[in-house]
């Protein structure tokens, strides 16, 4: 909240008196104006003190000012700020003063608990008449937010009622989606988001994030210090060129950078007030937007080389100068030149973390690493055969193959020979080395060209399918049957997103190999009957990883990320599976135990960055796992003094 010294805005004359005189009392009511109620929780060294006599001698202003007020164009009341008597080509200024109390304390989504305000906060916030009379506990909001949520037939109403409450009361938006994870996480996140991104133009209300744009070039540390939250420690930008699997969808891809957020508080128990979404609008391709009245970018065509470079440059430095060495930037669904060029650029200098490079990897690795439980195997055991060859297929390969050489104890470049991926042009073989981007190089390996999915199956005869592809159906009848034919449990992993992007389904997967395959996919799927037996399909999740990690970086204070922590977390993440789990074919924990599972991959995390010196934050607490769950922020309510 804003506190206020006795120079009140209105009493500089040269500015009140330029629009409307007011009268001498309320010149004297707004310079004796002084520090207003405050919402805090005990203890907070941020409260102010509410005065009795401040606040009595507040009131009584107020009475002298309404008793004064004249009939007017405004209303029936004096037009105090120029607002109603002005002309459309007349300035005004939009006074606008913060207090504690009242309805500007039911509007601040920090403070506002609706109902739960009990009496004596009623009483001592000015909120008596605003609120019905009824006292409604936090527990019980939620159930009834949860009913109100349930009635909604689409996914995308649903959605805006959870990007509505958050804007409203974000304890309680937080609490909704901590309790109900497993329900609204593909509410909040994919596969409804994708959805909403797409219609972000339609939909958008209010602005959730920090917009930086090419307008902005020269400028951006002033941008950025325009966020009203100063203590920034995690930010998730975007370009939006490559929204999920559905492509450019320029400024409207603040949707993902918003629901990142979200799951790095809900899950991983970063404070809501320490976290930034941003993107970056260079413009977009994408002619449908382009042409779209109700499109909220630059109506442009995508800026490209020395110009986005510089203004991704001019970016890096200003978040560095501003928010320090440990400020967390996690780059969200970059285009494949951009997203390896940046992780390249900036990964000596910065903290930074590619999720759908990185995290993608570090959740499928989990996977398989728990499948190995499931086939009574080692990694270095398979071969592996990708559909998609981007950031997402080429950064899960390289991590299984360090996984590989850490397990084997061998150079990693005998590990890739293990990995072979295909991409649009058909398998990628040494003979297509000059024509190939410098990412898919070292996955081109001695072997005659292949130009189908089958085809590379029945040559490579891998015992691992993951696809990346971004396209959906490639993981046909034919292509699972011949998986079933070389593997009695052949593993398929199908990583698309959304659910529209998907290589197969859950269902065609296990019809089409007889109920032998193990599965995981990148969107929720139901469970699965198959001759009797219910299969449970797992979901590599990057929200399995992402906010576990994310915390385990910040309360160790590391400076720089490193392979070797993506491969704790992967090796965390896959501890928690239980035999349970693995009776019903499920390769990920349940969400409903996401806190924990969190705080243990950030114990692993900043173990991790302990050992290779990468940590700051000294000395090392005893009990990383205790220590990271005393970390996490709680949306509880607070008592109101």
């Amino acid at each position: 909240m804003m506190s206020l010294s006795r120079t009140s805005f209105l009493n500089n004359l040269g500015v009140s008196e330029l629009y409307n005189p007011v009268s001498s009392k309320q010149r004297r009511y707004a310079a004796s104006l002084k520090v207003v109620a405050t919402a805090g929780r005990a203890g907070d060294r941020n409260g102010t003190v509410v005065m009795e006599s401040v606040a009595k001698e507040t009131r009584e202003a107020l009475t002298v000012v309404e008793e004064e007020q004249k009939s007017a164009v405004g209303g029936g009341v004096e037009d105090v700020y120029g607002a109603d008597s002005g002309t459309e080509d007349q300035y005004i200024t939009p006074w606008s003063v913060s207090v504690a109390s009242g309805k500007t304390l039911l509007r601040d989504p920090h403070h506002n608990k609706g109902l739960a305000f009990n009496d004596k906060e009623r009483d001592a916030h000015y909120l008596r008449g605003l609120l019905p009379p009824a006292i409604a506990s936090q527990n019980l909001q939620v159930k009834k937010m949860m009913h109100n949520i349930r009635q909604y037939q689409l996914p995308l109403h649903k959605y805006m009622a959870m990007m509505d409450l958050q804007e409203r009361n974000q304890k309680l938006f937080y609490k909704v989606l901590i309790e109900n994870v497993e329900e609204l996480l593909p509410v909040v996140y994919t596969p409804t988001v994708g959805e909403a991104c797409q219609k972000y133009g339609s939909i958008y209300m209010r602005p959730q994030g920090l917009y930086i744009s090419l307008k902005e070039k020269g400028k951006i540390l002033e941008v950025l210090r325009n966020w009203p939250e100063k203590n920034i420690q995690v930010i998730v930008v975007t370009d939006g060129e490559r929204i999920l699997g559905l492509g450019d969808l320029g400024c409207q891809g603040m949707g993902i950078p918003v629901g990142k957020l979200a799951l790095y508080t809900a899950l991983g128990g970063v404070r809501p007030s320490a976290c930034l979404p941003i993107t970056i609008d260079v413009g977009t391709n994408n002619e449908e937007l382009l042409n779209d009245e109700f499109y909220i970018g630059l109506r442009q065509k995508r800026a490209t080389g020395q110009e986005y470079a510089e203004l991704m440059h001019e970016f890096m430095t200003a978040v560095k100068q501003l928010y320090g060495e440990k400020i967390l930037i996690q780059f969200e669904d970059f285009a494949n030149h951009n997203a390896f060029d940046l992780l390249s650029k900036y990964g000596t200098t910065h903290l930074v973390f590619n999720d759908d490079i990185q995290g993608t990897a570090s959740v499928v690795l989990a996977g398989l690493i728990a499948s190995q439980k499931v086939v009574k195997g080692a990694l270095s055991d398979h071969k592996y055969l990708f559909l998609g060859a981007g950031e997402a297929g080429t950064g899960i390969a390289e991590l299984i193959a360090l996984e590989i050489a850490k397990q084997t104890n061998t150079p990693v470049e005998e590990a890739r020979k293990k990995i072979w991926l295909v991409d649009s042009k058909g398998l990628i073989v040494s003979s297509r080395r000059e024509s190939l981007q410098h990412f898919k190089k070292p996955w081109a390996h001695e072997h005659e060209p292949v130009k189908t999915l089958v085809d590379a199956i029945n040559d490579i005869k891998p015992t691992v399918l993951i696809g990346t592809s971004g396209v959906g159906k490639q993981f046909t009848k034919e292509v699972v049957e011949a998986m079933a034919t070389i593997n009695e449990k052949p593993i398929i992993f199908s990583l698309s997103n959304p659910t529209s992007q998907s290589e197969c389904t859950a269902e065609e997967a296990y019809n089409w190999s007889q109920g032998r395959a193990i599965f995981a996919s990148g969107s929720p799927f139901p469970p699965v009957e198959y001759e009797g037996k219910v299969f449970v399909p797992g979901q590599a999740n990057n929200a399995y990883i992402f906010p576990g990690f994310g915390l385990g970086l910040l309360m160790s204070g590391t400076v720089r990320v490193h392979d070797e922590m993506l491969l704790a977390a992967s090796e965390a993440l896959a501890a928690q599976v239980s035999q349970e789990n693995f009776d019903k074919g499920m390769l990920y924990p349940p969400f409903a135990n996401i806190r924990k599972i969190s705080a243990e991959i950030a114990a692993k995390v900043a173990a991790k960055a302990y050992e290779l010196g990468l940590a700051t934050r000294l000395p090392q607490p005893k009990d990383l796992v205790k220590y990271a769950e005393s970390c996490m922020y709680c949306p509880s309510y607070r008592s109101y003094r």
